[in-house]
């Protein structure tokens, strides 16, 4: 293809996408089944140009920016709570379902290869991250629900690739041992958390030191190649290098990027995640014509239904297995009095059940299958179907489950809520302003300003008249409102670093403080700066 043709149908794709995403909210669909859908739809129209997909393209391009989306933003101390449910379903659930899935394809095709069988296990057993942020982001569930979830597609990315290779290697030699891939699997995931850490530390090491904030916004988003190839180039898990650079760049990011940064970084990262997220799932529908024109429709209907059929029905039934046999064996360790460990309750079990929604790394990994692997193409079309009805079927009602079910929460409450948490802020910035409201001689300098942060009221507009004469007023009276801004980041940061609340209270009041700051630089000038709480005006 062309370079301008290529380039002609990338616009058609994003206008396509920007048309089914619009749909799909006046629908009340989810956008990503619909793109899915639609890719499928318009891969078959007359005179557009077949699309083949490089695998390895397909992962550098879309899942280090988008995984490292999910990582920033998770509620890391939410998943440290939850890590070892966490890494029964990343882990654990992954294991299962190849094992059932692998199973099931030898019975219904009993000359494929034992190896060549869990090599599709491999492929079609990790629920998606991308997939599930399509789906999660417009739900509301139970905190707990939530962490398991959102943690469980940031890892099991990770295992299902190993499992896929050494399940390749095994086919293509006929030997395979458990206790190497054991061990393969712990060192991948150990360097993995190396790298993603030293990588997330050096962004942070460089980020401080940027003058400019179009080049920290820059460099915060190459962070995510950077720790997936630096990963993949090291021989470890590229993928939770990505997950362990993007905990520890959220982690960090209050102290390192100022408010101006953070805006504008949150609104061209949300509209890059919007667009690879969106372009992803038309591109695995696009490519589906791909694959029936190198099988062969009447193929697909007359030879391949049933072990495709069998291997869907295996996925979903076993990630059911999986979860409500781990709540019976919860409740049975909590009657006999570990009473450490809580069951979810049946209604946050099903839910958790029916969210195993497959994407990308299925299509890709599909894709990467060597042409010698026997039943390749069997593979491929399976691995399209477990998109198809996962996404569709799962992902488009789960909404309609979650509001059937009602899950509620179980979790204890905050210590401190958000309200008392803004109290705190509030009390914080009080005292930062009474210890500048007054100069060296101890007269009240800023008795308005004083004033307000007392009451909390509206910010003074004493100088908004004649900005120009009153202009070193403006920048002393904006100085100690930029003050009290950080001395009151200074106290929810403390809040956040002792346990005291959530993340989604961090992000929140501190979206709050940050648009606090905008309009104390915009107002006082841009020769205000940021002054910590021990500093003078």
């Amino acid at each position: 293809m062309h370079p301008v043709d290529t380039f002609e149908l990338v616009l058609v794709l994003f206008a396509a996408v920007i048309a089914l995403h619009w749909a799909a909210e006046r629908l009340s669909f989810l956008p990503s089944a619909a793109l899915l859908l639609g890719g499928g739809a318009l891969a078959f129209l007359p005179n557009l140009p077949k699309v083949s997909l490089d695998p390895e393209l397909v992962l550098v391009l879309f899942l280090p920016p988008l995984l490292m989306d999910g990582a920033y933003y998770a509620a890391f101390g939410r998943l440290r709570r939850h890590l070892p449910g966490i890494l029964s379903l990343a882990v654990g659930a992954v294991l299962f379902t190849t094992l059932v899935v692998g199973l099931v394809l030898h019975l219904l095709v009993p000359g494929l290869p034992w190896a060549a069988c869990f090599a599709l296990g491999a492929i079609v057993s990790p629920p998606d991250a991308v997939a599930a942020r399509s789906v999660l982001q417009r739900v509301q569930l139970p905190r707990r629900l939530q962490a398991l979830l959102e943690g469980e597609s940031l890892i099991n990315d990770a295992t299902g690739l190993v499992l896929f290779r050494f399940a390749v290697a095994a086919t293509l030699t006929g030997s395979f041992n458990a206790l190497d891939a054991g061990t393969s699997f712990a060192l991948l995931s150990i360097g993995g958390v190396a790298v993603g850490t030293a990588v997330g530390f050096a962004g942070t090491f460089v980020l401080l030191r940027l003058p400019d904030q179009t080049l920290m916004v820059a460099t915060a988003t190459l962070l995510s190649w950077a720790a997936y190839l630096a990963g993949e180039a090291l021989h470890v898990s590229g993928v939770i290098a990505v997950v362990a650079a993007g905990i520890v760049l959220g982690w960090h990011q209050h102290e390192v990027l100022p408010a101006r940064v953070r805006m504008q970084g949150t609104a061209f990262w949300r509209t890059l995640v919007f667009s690879l997220e969106a372009l992803v799932f038309i591109l695995i529908g696009f490519s589906l014509r791909a694959v029936l024109d190198r099988v062969g429709l009447e193929r697909v209907f007359t030879s391949m239904a049933l072990p495709v059929i069998g291997v869907v029905v295996a996925v979903l039934l076993t990630r059911f297995l999986w979860v409500f046999g781990s709540e019976l064996l919860l409740g049975t360790l909590r009657r006999t009095g570990v009473s450490q460990v809580r069951p979810l309750g049946w209604r946050q079990a099903t839910i958790l059940s029916w969210a195993g929604m497959r994407g990308v790394v299925t299509l890709a990994v599909a894709l990467s299958l060597p042409n010698a692997m026997p039943g390749r193409d069997l593979m491929l079309v399976a691995s399209f179907a477990v998109i198809l009805a996962t996404v569709v079927l799962q992902g488009a009602s789960l909404r309609w489950v979650i509001h059937m079910i009602a899950p509620q929460d179980r979790d204890p409450p905050p210590k401190v809520t958000l309200v008392q948490a803004e109290a705190a802020i509030a009390h914080a910035k009080r005292v930062e302003v009474e210890a500048r409201a007054y100069d060296e001689k101890g007269a009240l300098a800023h008795p308005r300003l004083l004033e307000e942060y007392r009451k909390r009221d509206h910010v003074t507009e004493r100088y908004a008249g004649d900005a120009g004469t009153y202009m070193p007023g403006i920048r002393a009276h904006f100085d100690i409102v930029l003050a009290a801004v950080a001395a009151g980041r200074k106290e929810l940061l403390r809040l956040h670093r002792e346990g005291e609340i959530e993340d989604e209270v961090l992000h929140d009041l501190e979206r709050d403080l940050d648009l606090e700051e905008l309009g104390a630089l915009f107002q006082g000038g841009e020769g205000a700066e940021i002054r910590g709480p021990g500093e003078d005006s």
